[in-house]
C-alpha cells in the first residue's frame, strides 16, 4: 500500500466519522429543541411585517411600524420565556419571510407564518402589530379576535383589559373582532394586539421608546396569564 494510498484511505474515513458526527449533532440538537418544547407550554410570538412590507409610519419619527413591531416582540419573548414558556417567534430579524420580494410576496409571507403557527401547534398566538387612523386625535391600545373562537375572544378581552389598565391608558377600550387572516389561519387561540396609533403624536412618542415597550410587553403578557388560568380557555378551539 503506497504512502499516498493509505492516507487516502485514512482522509475518507475522517470525512465518514465528520459526517457522522454532523448528523449525530443535528439529531441531538433537534431532540433537545423537542424535548425543551414538550416540557413548556409553547406561545407564537408574531411581529408583523417585515422587509418591504414596512407597515404603517410613525407621523413624528418616521419610524416603521414593522421595526417597532419586532422591538416589541422579541421582549415580550423574553418575558414568556422568563416565565416558564417556550416561545417561537416568526421572524427574529428586520427581513419578512417571502424570499424574494416578488409578485406574491404577502401571500407567502402570511403563508409562512401560518406554517410557522401550524408546526409548533401553540397554547395562543399574539400578533404585534401599530395602528393609524385618519382622525389624529385616535389613541391607544386595540386587540382583536376571531368572532367564531370563543377561546380567541377570551384571549383578547384578558389582553385588553390588561391594556386598559396602563396609567397611560387615556380611554379604555372593548376588544374588537376582526377578520383577518393571522387570526384566521389557525385554530389556536390567537389576538392581534394593535399597541397604538403611530398616527397619534403621543402614542408614537411612546412607542419608539424601549421602557414603553417593555410596559406594553409586560400588560400583554399579564393578560395572556389571566387567559390561561381560565378554565374556559381549555373548554373551547
Amino acid at each position: 500500500m503506497t504512502f499516498w494510498y493509505r492516507h487516502r484511505v485514512l482522509f475518507g474515513f475522517v470525512s465518514i466519522a465528520l459526517a457522522v458526527c454532523l448528523v449525530l449533532g443535528a439529531c441531538f440538537f433537534a431532540l433537545s429543541r423537542t424535548t425543551a418544547q414538550a416540557q413548556r407550554l409553547t406561545v407564537v410570538i408574531d411581529a408583523g411585517h417585515g422587509g418591504v412590507d414596512g407597515g404603517v409610519v410613525g407621523i413624528e419619527t418616521g419610524t416603521k411600524e414593522s421595526d417597532i413591531n419586532l422591538a416589541l416582540s422579541l421582549v415580550l419573548g423574553e418575558l414568556f420565556e422568563e416565565a416558564g414558556f417556550y416561545v417561537v417567534q416568526t421572524r427574529l430579524t428586520e427581513a419578512g419571510l417571502y424570499g424574494a420580494a416578488t409578485a406574491g410576496y404577502k401571500k407567502r409571507d402570511m403563508q409562512a407564518r401560518a406554517q410557522i403557527i401550524r408546526e409548533n401547534a401553540p397554547v395562543l398566538v399574539l400578533s404585534v402589530h401599530q395602528n393609524f387612523f385618519s382622525l389624529r386625535s385616535r389613541r391607544g391600545a386595540q386587540v382583536f379576535f376571531r368572532e367564531s373562537s370563543p377561546s380567541s375572544r377570551l384571549l383578547a378581552a384578558h389582553i385588553q383589559s390588561a391594556l386598559n389598565g396602563m396609567p397611560e391608558c387615556v380611554k379604555p377600550s372593548e376588544a374588537l373582532k376582526g377578520d383577518y387572516f393571522v387570526l384566521n389561519c389557525s385554530e389556536y387561540p390567537s389576538a392581534i394586539v394593535e399597541c397604538g396609533f403611530l398616527s397619534n403624536a403621543e402614542d408614537e412618542a411612546l412607542l419608539v421608546t424601549e421602557g414603553y415597550r417593555r410596559k406594553v410587553a409586560s400588560a400583554i403578557l399579564q393578560g395572556a396569564l389571566a387567559f390561561l388560568a381560565s378554565p374556559s380557555s381549555r373548554e373551547h378551539p
